[in-house]
This record gives C-alpha cells, sequence and structure tokens, in this order.
C-alpha cells in the first residue's frame, strides 16, 4: 500500500520559502497556545460541571450553526442536506447526547486490587486531563472529524487548539465562526491556515495531538510530536478490503457495498476499496452492483442530488487517473467533467494486483474487482498489504466470518455492513499499524483524552511493609525467599 492515501488536511510535508511560518505567525500561534496552557493551568477545566456545560454549548451551537454548517458542506462537497445531517451533523448531536448521559459515571474512580502481599490497602484508577490538546482535522469529513474528537477533548478536562483543514474552506470558516461565537476561549480556540500555520502550530507543545489524515502527514505529526514526548491518536487510512463469499443474497450484499463506497462520493477512509470474490460470484455479483448503483443515483448520477463531487482538481484527477477504461464495466472516464469535478460511479473488472488501482487508497467512487480462489486467497491477500482501518466480509458462513476476525488484523472488522459502523457512538474507532493509532468514540473518546492515574493509599499503621525493610536475616530472610520464590 502507498503511504499517499489523499485523506490530508494540509500537505505540510511541502517545503520552500512559502511553507515556512514568519515571525508575525509564530507569535500569533504560540500566544494562542500559551493562552490555553494558562486557562488549564488555572483549573478552568477540571470540574465536572463546567465540561458538561461546555459540551451543552456546543450543542446548542451546532444546532443554531446547522443551516451554515450544512451549506459549507455543499459548497465544500456537494454534500446533499440529508447526506450532511447523516454523516456530519447529525451524528455528532448524537456523540454529544451520549458523552453527556455517560461523562459522570465514566469519571468515577474504578477500584483496584493492589493484593494481599500489601494488605491493609486500597487503590483507585482516576482519570485526570492531559492538558492542552491539538486536533488537525480532515477535508473529507469536516464537520465529523473535527468535532467528535473535539468532544473527548472537553469531556476530558482539556483546553484545546483546533487546526480544520483549508482544503475545505467553506466548512474551515463555518468550524471557526461555530468555535469563536459558541464556545469559550478558554476551553477551545481555532487557527485556520494551511502549511506555514500548520508547521508554526506543530512547533509548539502539546499534551495531546489528534490527527486525521495520511500516513505520510502523520509521520509529519509523529516526528514534531516527538520532539516534547507528545502522545498521539493518528486516525490514518488504508486500502479497507471486502470478501464475498458464494453463499450470500447477493442483491443486498451489492446494495451495501454501493451505499458504503458511493457515500461521499467515495471519499471516505472506511470505504470499500477493492472487492475480492471467486470468478463465479463475480459474474453473478456485477450485475447487481449495477442495480445497486443505479438504484441509488440514476443511470446518470451526475443529474442525482445525492451524489456528490471530488473536493478540487488536484483529487479529481488524480482519481481520474485510476481508471482504466478496458475494464471499466460501469462508468469510466468518458462520463467524468473536469469543469464540475464529477466523476461517476465506476467498477472495474478483470484488475490485477499490480494495476495503478491498486498502488494507493482510492478515495473515490471506483470500485476495482479482484477474482481470488475463495477465503483462504482473500486473506493471504489481506495479510501480505498493510493493515486496513477496515476489513468486510459478506458470508452465510460462520467459519469463514471467524477466520477473518482471527487470521486477518484491522482496525476494525464489519460482517454484513459497511461504513455504518463507524457512526456507533458506543464502538470504538481507530487503526492498527499503517492505519493508525488510538482510538476514539464514546467512552474511547474520554480515555483518549485522559490519562488512567493509580492512585493508592495505604495507612501508616500496622507497617506491614517492615517484613521487607533491610536488613534481611534468618527468619526474614528465609520468609522472604518463600513468598517471592
Amino acid at each position: 500500500m502507498s503511504n499517499s492515501t489523499p485523506d490530508a488536511p494540509a500537505d505540510i510535508s511541502g517545503t520552500g520559502p512559502d511553507a515556512m511560518p514568519d515571525a508575525a505567525l509564530r507569535s500569533r500561534v504560540t500566544g494562542e497556545v500559551q493562552a490555553l496552557h494558562a486557562s488549564f493551568d488555572a483549573g478552568t477545566t477540571r470540574p465536572v460541571e463546567a465540561r458538561l456545560e461546555q459540551l451543552e454549548k456546543l450543542r446548542r451551537g451546532i444546532r443554531a450553526e446547522n443551516g451554515r454548517l450544512a451549506a459549507a458542506l455543499e459548497e465544500d462537497l456537494d454534500k446533499s442536506r440529508l447526506e450532511a445531517a447523516m454523516t456530519e451533523i447529525g451524528i455528532v448531536g448524537q456523540e454529544i447526547a451520549h458523552m453527556q448521559k455517560n461523562l459522570r459515571s465514566w469519571l468515577r474512580p474504578t477500584s483496584l486490587n493492589l493484593g494481599m502481599l500489601q494488605a491493609p490497602s486500597s487503590g483507585q484508577l482516576h482519570r485526570e486531563p492531559l492538558g492542552v490538546a491539538l486536533i488537525i482535522s480532515p477535508w473529507n469529513y469536516p464537520v465529523n472529524l473535527t468535532l467528535s474528537p473535539l468532544i473527548g477533548a472537553i469531556a476530558g478536562g482539556n483546553t484545546t487548539l483546533v487546526k480544520p483543514s483549508e482544503v475545505a474552506p467553506a466548512t474551515s470558516a463555518a468550524l471557526a465562526h461555530l468555535i469563536r461565537t459558541h464556545l469559550d476561549p478558554e476551553w477551545v480556540r481555532v487557527i485556520e491556515g494551511a502549511v506555514p500555520e500548520t508547521t508554526a502550530i506543530l512547533e509548539q507543545r502539546f499534551d495531546l495531538i489528534f490527527y486525521t489524515g495520511n500516513s505520510t502527514v502523520g509521520r509529519i505529526v509523529a516526528r514534531a510530536a516527538a520532539e516534547h514526548l507528545t502522545p498521539t491518536v493518528l486516525e490514518l487510512g488504508g486500502k479497507s478490503p471486502v470478501f464475498v463469499d458464494e453463499d450470500v443474497d447477493l442483491a443486498a450484499t451489492a446494495r451495501r457495498i454501493m451505499w458504503g463506497k458511493l457515500t461521499n462520493t467515495g471519499q471516505t477512509c472506511v470505504a470499500p476499496d477493492y472487492l475480492m470474490a471467486t470468478p463465479r460470484t463475480i459474474e453473478k455479483l456485477v450485475p447487481h452492483l449495477k442495480r445497486a448503483a443505479h438504484a441509488m443515483h440514476g443511470s446518470e448520477a451526475s443529474r442525482s442530488p445525492e451524489f456528490g463531487r471530488m473536493v478540487n482538481d488536484k483529487h479529481f484527477q488524480r482519481v481520474l487517473a485510476l481508471i482504466d477504461d478496458d475494464k471499466a464495466v460501469l462508468g469510466g472516464t468518458t462520463q467524468a467533467d473536469a469543469t464540475t469535478r464529477y466523476l461517476p460511479p465506476t467498477i472495474l473488472t478483470d484488475v490485477d494486483w499490480g494495476d495503478p488501482v491498486m498502488a494507493e487508497e482510492i478515495f473515490g467512487p471506483i470500485l476495482p474487482i479482484l477474482a481470488v480462489d475463495g477465503p483462504d486467497e482473500a486473506i493471504a491477500r489481506i495479510r501480505e498489504r498493510e493493515k486496513p482501518l477496515t476489513a468486510y466480509v459478506f458470508s452465510s458462513d460462520k467459519d469463514v466470518e471467524q477466520r477473518f476476525a482471527t487470521e486477518t488484523s484491522s482496525g476494525s472488522l464489519a460482517l454484513g455492513v459497511t461504513v455504518a459502523h463507524v457512526g456507533a457512538a458506543t464502538m470504538p474507532f481507530g487503526g492498527v499499524g499503517e492505519s493508525g493509532m488510538g482510538k476514539y468514540h464514546g467512552k474511547a473518546s474520554l480515555e483518549a483524552f485522559t490519562h488512567a492515574k493509580p492512585v493508592v493509599k495505604k495507612p501508616l499503621k500496622p507497617d506491614t511493609l517492615a517484613l521487607v525493610y533491610p536488613p534481611h536475616r534468618g527468619l526474614k530472610k528465609a520468609l522472604l525467599r518463600r513468598i517471592f520464590r
């Protein structure tokens, strides 16, 4: 798998004078971060009531700015209002409600047993805020993937600097307006911009960096974090595979695959990236995939009000170059329109593992189909590549499902469904290996933005530790040897 996964907030690997922040920018960024450190040090964000109040302000702010956010998503990505509600704005509201409902109980200390050798004693696990968090968000789901981690940061009692993606400029501006208008600057601040701003931000010291984007920039973020020994949560991407077994309902399977593939025009980090099946299954499945695409967006998706566009010309040209018209059984380059950045739903068959479309995460409405002998080869193919963010299996055989669960590694595994599992607040979401590290959503978000601190208490009397104090002679020595043999 290539490291050029396109889901990036900014090309901060850029070089040259235009990529370097000037003194004024560095000073501004330093001032914002220092203000957040001062606010945290003052204890502003520690009370649970204050955290819940700030979450409520965020919830009300999203409601008040719903129209502005939806219009921005339409301008940047041509997302329909309904898709924006289902995949961005509404789902963030559900995440807030879930956090508000459970925050008190999740923050209660949990008891720890230190064992008989340390009795009498007691132990507890306390969740404490990390400090000042940085959230660098991407362009493909710019509202969801900015505000969802922000919920965890606020709930965890941190102050936060937010850097939205300049690749979705209208949404970046809408998010900046939301944060500055509805949230307290003692809690959250926002800096918009491109490479110079991101570079200046990464020079600062944070207590956690939460980055969503590609693995190339993820490495840059990790290197910058290492300068201050800052922990990171890296939500990256990868080529998420689909295996379709011979014994499933192919019509239902096709609908779920195409829905997951075409949502947000394929610009989804967990979109089905490529499909594997036996030649006999492929022959039967392809007509169902075509019908599913037509049922959702019509015979000409360019006229569908619910089918979006590529985010910019650069990404349009990159994905267009991955289409081999000789292998296209649906869509293809002849239907594409560079002036509107429209790429049609495209299905490629007879794809080889060495084809360009298999060299990188597609991040567009193209579904390559590759023939395999069966589950054995599909598992082997997944294992020989970098670990994906998710993997999908459609099979009626529980043994096949179990084999994929135990013999492959991915950030998540979805059986009989695509994409939808990412929206569940109760399910931790994150990658493994090349597809990322750390998880969030719901309780996992609180855990990501806090430190689980053990707190131990032991009374001074009786002094049971006297047994281990030196000198160790005679009966004491013999007893210790017996205990720790």
